[in-house]
């Protein structure tokens, strides 16, 4: 066999060689990529029971509304009451359409952030008083209903192009502490989600926002895991 021949398959056998090994490495690599990063997906690993009469209400502002509550609650009887921009006035104004027309058996309440990005005094104190009439009106007009009130969720006010605005996570856990303190189990269930949301300084964790305010997909994520099994309840 000629030696030139010999020479250039010696050569293409190093070329395969060099290639397998940098695609065993780029195969490695992409293998631990996806056991250190948080997954972004979600699968649902609750069987919910589900009557015929059953509707989930979530109730809110933009972090409701926002919500694909089609992706993470597939083929369950989830209704999305969430309006951007609203306050608790909003929903008090408008019980009707945003509530009892539903006829929820479980209703699952977020709101007064955006009552906390005003610069009050009493503003805690004001939406707190609003988020108790909320539940007092839902128990008179739908008793069937179990009331689920959420945390405010923290904020990040660190970030570039933040919406933040006057919100603060003081204002915030203030707000909390008397909402759980209100919540007896009877009037309504207080579901703690601040906690899973918060970085080691007590703000919204980066990830799960890009704004400091409004919660992205991975967010989204955390607190579903929190929520469905209170679909089960």
């Amino acid at each position: 066999m000629n030696i030139n021949i010999i020479k250039e398959k010696i050569k293409l056998h190093k070329y395969y060689l060099i290639t397998i090994i940098i695609m065993l490495i780029i195969i490695i690599i992409m293998g631990i990529s996806l056991l250190t990063e948080e997954n972004t997906t979600f699968t649902n690993p609750y069987e919910v029971k589900v009557n015929p009469n059953d509707n989930f209400l979530f109730l809110g502002d933009s972090i409701t509304d926002f919500y694909p509550l089609e992706e993470y609650y597939d083929n369950l009887p989830v209704v999305n009451s969430g309006i951007a921009g609203n306050k608790t006035i909003d929903i008090l104004n408008d019980m009707e359409t945003r509530v009892y027309q539903y006829n929820p058996t479980k209703v699952f309440l977020l709101i007064g952030t955006n009552d906390l990005d005003m610069t009050s005094e009493d503003i805690v104190d004001t939406t707190f008083n609003n988020i108790k009439r909320i539940v007092k009106e839902i128990k008179e007009n739908r008793s069937e209903s179990t009331i689920y009130v959420e945390s405010v969720y923290p904020v990040n006010s660190t970030l570039e192009n933040n919406t933040v605005n006057n919100r603060t996570n003081k204002k915030i856990k203030d707000l909390n502490k008397k909402i759980s303190n209100y919540c007896d189990g009877e009037s309504c269930n207080y579901i703690n989600l601040y906690d899973d949301l918060i970085d080691d300084e007590g703000n919204l964790k980066e990830k799960y926002t890009e704004d400091g305010l409004h919660l992205n997909s991975l967010g989204y994520v955390v607190i579903t895991r929190e929520l469905l099994p209170y679909l089960n309840e």
